[in-house]
């Protein structure tokens, strides 16, 4: 008989809050918010990283009674501060390079998938 490991919705909004943080994204941005649902609701569908601009963002801004285009920016902003502030050697471990190396930043659907991947990985939900 295998064991599932059940891991409770607020565990996992937690361990993605944290890990935000620790990505140097700071809460204060509306972003951060944005962001932080978007990696939730791509840990439970992982199709959604496939269609950011079609789906996810789309969703979002109904969720947050905003426009696509708004969301799309706001995540954006919230990604390009946490490169120039976050961790480096975090960084490198998710992405395999970091802001010192001067490289660019990635893109908000390579940042989405990998925090969301990560987090499957980390609570054995994949």
């Amino acid at each position: 008989m295998v064991q599932q490991n059940k891991v409770s919705e607020k565990e996992i909004e937690k361990t993605i809050s944290d890990f935000m943080l620790e990505l140097g994204i700071p809460a204060h941005l509306r972003g951060y918010q944005y962001l932080r649902s978007a990696v939730e609701m791509c840990v439970k569908d992982m199709e959604l990283v496939g269609s950011v601009t079609k789906l996810l963002y789309p969703d979002l801004a109904k969720m947050y009674q905003t426009t696509d285009t708004k969301i799309e920016r706001a995540i954006r902003n919230a990604i390009e501060v946490s490169w120039d502030r976050g961790n480096c050697e975090l960084f490198e471990e998710l992405f395999g390079y970091c802001n010192s190396m001067e490289y660019t930043r990635p893109t908000n659907s390579e940042y989405i998938a990998v925090i969301s991947d990560y987090i499957r990985l980390k609570n054995h939900l994949i």
